[in-house]
């Protein structure tokens, strides 16, 4: 056990002797979610990425040190604001002196903990703190299953309006739709060509493209911002909401492993293909599960190209005799008392909906107070990283428990 989380421990609590040796009489009192803040906290080695202040002109910056883990205290209890946050760093000793602060007085503005998490947006911290403890955490080791889902996230800005035109690239439909081509591609002649002249080729969809581009030019084309999005709730009835969409890749032991934010309106295909490169730039894995909305050939063909096995629900798209097909499989395999592989391993896509619901209602995604796609994914990704840092931890814990004496 304690070699296993060697591997994560960073380097802000060795240079403070006073700090592990008497803890229970320095913290006091010490809850258990300041006790898991502490141990997540030194999980993370958040320091190794947050830059130091330059030595320029004019009055020194302070050390964002103490503000990122602040802010990550301030996702793992679940704070709901910044200005929360820094009244109960201003009343709680115990938390205080866990960020790095002695005194009340030593506690930043408001003003500067927002300079601060505009720099940590703009160095996209917490997004390269969550992908070095995905590469660490799951080193020479290879995940049976990812499981792949998008979740909503309100936020409290006006949506972008485009002019009739220039329609969104997608849309929250049943089926993948084409996203708009590229400015550089002539769009097609409407009607019938002339006598002797070729017809234009169709430009290629969205997701077509991504099959032929990069992580980074695949993300780059992605819409961000904010709009209304619809979707079709459980019970049948649509809703719709301001804001953004959160497309997350989830390993078993729901450890989100690579993670895109979207206009609301964008539909879950277009992100499948980009979410699986950052997914394969960090891990190895066998299994990616899916719901109907990614039921499309493009996404299908890349996985088996890229040596993954795609189980996702297949999709009728109000196809009668497709639909009928389906029902008929099933009704035979019942008959038979045939089980099928496929559906046992399909359950374990539950586990993207867990953790898009852990995200939202434990780990500060469903109080977005910032505006802008850049502070709004920075954010989540402090939700995001504190929850990769959970999961890691409870699994070397089931491990441990398990483990023969």
């Amino acid at each position: 056990m304690a070699e296993e989380r060697k591997r994560y421990c960073g380097s802000w609590i060795n240079p403070q002797p006073s700090l592990f040796p008497g803890l229970k009489e320095e913290l006091d009192p010490l809850t258990a979610k300041l006790e898991r803040l502490i141990i997540i906290l030194d999980t993370l080695g958040m320091e190794a990425y947050v830059r130091s202040p330059s030595g320029g002109p004019g009055r020194p910056a302070g050390d964002r040190g103490p503000v990122a883990r602040a802010f990550v205290g301030k996702a793992l209890l679940d704070i709901p604001t910044t200005s929360a946050l820094l009244e109960r760093l201003r009343v709680d000793r115990s938390l205080r002196l866990i960020c790095g602060w002695e005194r009340s007085n030593d506690v930043p503005s408001e003003p500067t903990f927002s300079r601060a998490f505009a720099e940590f947006a703009q160095q996209q911290l917490p997004e390269k703190v969550h992908e070095q403890l995905v590469r660490h955490g799951f080193r020479d080791h290879i995940i049976g299953h990812i499981a792949r889902d998008a979740t909503e996230i309100e936020a409290r800005e006006k949506p972008d309006r485009r002019p009739p035109e220039d329609p969104p690239a997608s849309t929250s439909g049943p089926g993948p739709k084409p996203g708009n081509p590229p400015a550089e591609q002539a769009k097609p002649k409407r009607g019938r060509p002339r006598k002797g002249e070729l017809p234009q080729p169709k430009p290629l969809t969205r997701i077509e493209r991504q099959r032929l581009q990069s992580a980074d030019q695949m993300i780059a084309e992605l819409p961000t911002d904010c709009d209304v999005g619809t979707k079709r709730n459980s019970k049948g009835y649509k809703e719709s909401w301001n804001g953004y969409k959160l497309h997350l890749d989830t390993a078993d032991g729901m450890v989100p492993i690579s993670a895109i934010l979207t206009s609301a309106s964008t539909h879950d295909s277009q992100v499948a293909i980009p979410l699986a490169r950052l997914t394969d730039q960090r891990v190895t894995s066998c299994y990616h599960i899916m719901d109907a909305a990614y039921d499309a050939k493009a996404i299908l063909d890349d996985a088996l190209d890229n040596g993954h096995v795609a189980l996702v629900d297949r999709n009728s798209r109000a196809n009668a005799a497709l639909k009928a097909e389906i029902a008929a499989e099933e009704a035979r395999r019942r008959l038979i008392n045939l089980p099928d592989p496929d559906a046992e391993i399909y359950k374990n896509r539950t586990t993207a909906e867990r953790a898009n619901a852990r995200i939202k209602d434990e780990f500060g995604g469903r109080y977005v107070r910032v505006r802008g796609h850049a502070k709004v994914f920075c954010h989540l990704m402090f939700g995001v990283a504190v929850l990769a840092a959970d999961s890691l931890l409870r699994i070397f814990d089931a491990k441990n428990r398990t483990a023969p004496a």
